[in-house]
């Protein structure tokens, strides 16, 4: 089954140190739901600005993971400098969502966490 992260990118930021791998990974999973779960509630509440923050502050990570949702991520910050209704971004923060939501149930189980 196709993962929706890289364990070739977490592997290589570690170094190949697995005990380091699980670290990052119970790190994301600790960072990672909250902001993502504010940068939903900031779209739904059209707080564009807050909206803004955690779409960029989440980036680097979803990067370092290599999990593939940072069009949608960028997609959501360009909206953020626009007039436009939040209804142009619904489908890029449910691609998000469903995404990392995917990564969180896959890095558990490979972890053990």
């Amino acid at each position: 089954m196709t993962k929706h992260y890289s364990i070739d990118s977490l592997r290589e930021i570690a170094g190949g140190d697995v005990d380091f791998m699980a670290v990052v990974a119970r790190t994301f999973l600790d960072e990672i739901p909250p902001d993502l779960q504010a940068m939903e509630e900031a779209v739904a509440n059209d707080n564009k600005e807050l909206a803004y923050q955690f779409a960029h502050k989440m980036k680097p990570n979803l990067e370092m993971f290599g999990i593939d949702v940072l069009k949608d991520i960028t997609t959501i910050e360009a909206w953020t400098k626009t007039s436009k209704n939040k209804s142009s971004v619904d489908e890029n923060v449910h691609n998000v969502t469903t995404t990392l939501h995917a990564v969180f149930e896959e890095l558990k189980a490979d972890f053990e966490l």
